[in-house]
Parts: structure tokens; sequence; C-alpha cells
């Protein structure tokens, strides 16, 4: 028998086995929590590196080539005391007699207004970036550099539709600047810094982060950066940049109900200043891509209509004379891929046109009829297009319908000439027009009111009531659960897409 106690060999063995596996567990435990502990000391210190206790020396660095504008221009004014005064006052006939001499004179004598504006220095020749709404109707121009020295500017060119102008000064030796950065490489979140002189009270700087990107304001060409860095009135114009001292966008709006600065503030894009600036510099104008179509987005229902697979691309509405009817795009198209790229939408598809080089040769893709198609497109230039003039037209008279119907919530009556002349079209246009509207029905919900008029369903034109049940039929019987409509209001066309659901 073995006596109480005694434990043989191979159970010491044992136990000295479990008792060194606790220590080695513990040994690596307390080596995670040392390089965890390691770790976090490391991204403090990485932290602290990619944002430096003060912005002091970047500033220093790049605002000599920020200045400041101020604009001067004759308007017509008033000169002398001007009010209102009680009658019977003592001052009556005394503002009767300036009055009365003043309009047996000459008039109001022209007077001098004053406005400020903020602005960078982009070459060391004196190339100057500001916004256009600035220097706009300014007889002269002064430029403010940062050492309190003044110059003149001339106007080299401007464009309405990004906001942007081109000043130039000649200085007596080469002057600080800046150069333009990526843009698209700026993300949200990234540390930006605004320079300017807001509300005409200097020099400033004011600290923040991308808010946001690719904001649209109102105009065609916008790509706003969105900022918190405190952006004022005076600030416009003035430089957005990143922490490489690099301008990734120009400020030029904020959104604020009181006219102040609430942290929401616009810089447009240097990626689309860049080119606007290169082509003012070479052409003293923009030389923006035309391609000479209307279009609108495509909806989840004109998608549907269309027997698209996806609502992307961007849904032709109309083909005047212009470099896309020349080369056969119609009305009904959708635009999927312009020049090799994806279209997502319609703001893509203008912005893109417009960044494309006048007269070059690029290839169209569409969906038509259910069916990929690519043409040659020649880019005409935005700036020189206007819109297409109706045309003639020897077609005879559609038939007259006497009687209107009610259809998909719409009372529609043919084209007369009445009708034509009531609503102020053209007299070969066809289609059928809109003389009622249901207003609990879907077609009132999604816009149509009396006075449109339809010229296409199901993207053939319908010059009767009797074509538009065949299409209603003929969708109907295709499984489709809306049609698509072309909607003609004031000359504009849109499509509509309004379900067939009974």
């Amino acid at each position: 028998m073995q006596s109480r106690g005694f434990m043989p060999s191979r159970h010491r063995a044992k136990a000295v086995a479990v008792t060194r596996s606790k220590q080695s567990d513990r040994t690596m435990r307390a080596v995670a929590m040392a390089l965890l502990a390691l770790a976090f000391v490391v991204a403090q210190a990485v932290a602290a590196f990619a944002k430096p206790e003060s912005l002091a020396p970047l500033a220093e660095k790049i605002s000599p080539s920020v200045v400041n504008i101020t604009t001067s221009t004759v308007v017509e004014g008033r000169t002398g005391p001007r009010g209102i005064v009680p009658e019977g006052s003592p001052f009556e006939d005394f503002f009767r007699e300036f009055q009365d001499r003043n309009r047996d004179g000459e008039g109001p004598r022209p007077r001098r207004s004053s406005a400020l504006g903020s602005g960078f220095v982009i070459s060391e020749d004196g190339f100057v970036v500001t916004n256009n709404h600035v220097i706009d109707g300014a007889d002269e121009i002064t430029i403010e550099f940062f050492s309190g020295d003044e110059l003149k500017a001339t106007v080299v060119g401007t464009d309405p539709n990004t906001d942007i102008a081109l000043l130039k000064v000649e200085a007596d030796g080469p002057l600080p600047f800046v150069r333009f950065g990526d843009s698209n490489s700026a993300r949200v979140g990234d540390w930006v810094i605004a320079m300017g002189n807001p509300l005409g009270q200097g020099f400033s700087v004011s600290a923040g982060i991308v808010s946001a990107r690719n904001r649209a304001l109102s105009g065609t060409y916008d790509d706003y950066i969105q900022t918190d860095a405190a952006i004022n009135r005076g600030n416009s114009g003035g430089p957005l940049f990143n922490m490489d001292g690099d301008v990734i966008g120009v400020n030029t709006a904020i959104l604020s109900p009181n006219g102040g600065s609430i942290g929401i503030g616009f810089s447009m894009a240097s990626n689309v200043v860049t080119r606007v600036v290169d082509q003012l510099k070479e052409y003293g104008e923009t030389r923006r891509g035309w391609l000479g179509v209307r279009i609108q987005d495509v909806s989840e229902d004109v998608a549907d209509a269309m027997g698209l697979e996806k609502a992307a691309g961007a849904l032709i509405t109309d083909v005047p004379d212009g470099p896309a009817k020349d080369a056969g795009l119609m009305t009904g198209d959708v635009i999927m891929s312009f020049d090799g790229v994806e279209v997502e939408d319609t703001r893509g598809l203008v912005r893109q046109v417009g960044n494309s080089p006048v007269g070059a040769t690029v290839r169209v893709t569409v969906m038509r009829e259910g069916k990929s198609q690519t043409f040659k497109v020649t880019l005409g230039r935005r700036e020189d297009a206007n819109g297409a003039e109706p045309g003639e037209s020897d077609e005879p008279e559609q038939e007259k319908e006497p009687e209107t119907k009610d259809l998909l919530g719409l009372t529609l009556a043919p084209l007369t000439d009445s009708l034509r002349e009531e609503l102020g079209v053209d007299g070969d246009t066809v289609g059928l027009a809109v003389t009622a509207v249901d207003e609990a029905s879907e077609a009132y919900e999604k816009g149509l009111r009396t006075g449109d008029i339809i010229t296409e369903a199901g993207q053939q034109q319908v010059a009767s009531i009797s074509d538009l049940e065949a299409r209603v039929k003929a969708a109907r019987d295709a499984g489709r659960k809306s049609l698509l409509l072309l909607v003609r209001r004031a000359g504009d066309p849109r499509f509509v897409a309004l379900s067939l659901e009974e």
C-alpha cells in the first residue's frame, strides 16, 4: 500500500508541468500588456506628429502669397441731404428747395462704391486668383500684399459659372506664390486652413476640417469642399490650404441665417479651378466641351419603365441641332458612358463634358430600346452654343378627335391649331394636350399640370388618344409596371413614368 501524502513521480512531474504552464501564461499576458502599452504610446506620438501643436510655421510660410483685394466702382448716386420730414417741420422748406434745385440741375452725381475680398498669388510673375463676384463690374482693382505693399491689377479673364477670376499685377521682382494641390485627395476629416480678409478686418487665419466633399450649390459645374474653418464676408476668393501648404479650394460661399459664419463654408475644389485658370491664362475665357443634349436623371420608376437594370445614366430629353444630333443620338437614349467613363447621373456627365477639350472626338455609349450602341461625337464649344430654333414642317395637320379622354389621371385632348395657339407652341408640334389633372392621381404628384403636352409614350410619338391607348396596352402586355411619357412644358422636355396598375 502507498502511504497518504506520498505522490508518485509521474504525478509530481504532471504537477510541475501545470505550474510551469500557469507561469508561462502569466508571462505572456504581461508581455501582451506591455506591447499594448507601447502601441498606445506610439499611437499618441504619431498623432502628436500628425497634428502639430501650432499652425504658426505653416501660416508663416504661406501667408505672403495671400492678398487683400479692394475694388472701386462708379455708380449712380445722390449728393447732399435727402430724407423725409414731417409736414409743417421747419426743415420742410429747406428739403423742398434742395430737391427742386437738384431736379432742375444736372441731377444726381455719380459716386464711388468700394468692395473687399481676398485672393492668392499663383505665380512669381503676378497672376492672382479670386472670385468673380469680388471684382465683377469693378472699375479699379487694388491688390494689397501681406507686407502692406499695394499694386493695381488688371482682369485677365473671368468665369461666372465657377465664380473664378484671374487677375494680373506687375511687380518689380518675383512674388511669393503658392501651388494648387489635388482636391480629390482631400478626405473628410482632414485639417485645412482658410486665409483671407474677413469683414474687411485685414489678414486672418482660421482652421478646421473638411466637413464634406462634392457639394453642389446652384451652378452647373459646382464641386465644392465644405469646411467648418471660419469663412465670413471678405474671405471670398481666398485660399483653402491643406497641411502641406497647397491650395485645395477657393473660398466662395457660406451658409448662414444671419450673414456670419456658423461653420458651414464652401470652397470651389482646386481640380475645377485649375482647369478654369489654365484656360483663362491661355485664352482669356473658358472653352468647355459641348455635347448638345438636354438630359435628366434616371429615376427608379423611369428605369423600370425603360427596362433598365439599374437607375443610372443620363436620359436624353431633347436633341437640338449640334454635335449629338450630327452623331445620331436621339431623344430617349440613355447615356451610359462618356469617353470611356461610366455615367452615374446628369451632374457627373455635365462636368465631364465641360472638362473635355473643344473639338475632341469621344465615344458615347447609350441604351436605345434595350440595346447598347456606341457613337462617335465631335464636341463643340459650350460658350458658342445657342438653343435650337424651331423648324418648319410640311407634315399635314393631324386629324382632329372631337372628344377628350381621361387616362392615367389625365384629361387629354389631341393638339389642334387653337390649342397650339393657346399653349404657345409651334405649329408643327404633335402630341396630346393635358386639359385637366386629377389632384389625387400619381400624375399630379409627379408634377403634371394643365397645359403640359405629351409628345411620346413608351419612347414612341403619340399624335392621338388612340396612339396613347395603344402604348398603354403594349406596355401592359409586355409586363411593364409603368409607362414612360415625354412631357413638354413651355418647350422644356422631361420624362415622367406613370404606373399602369389599375
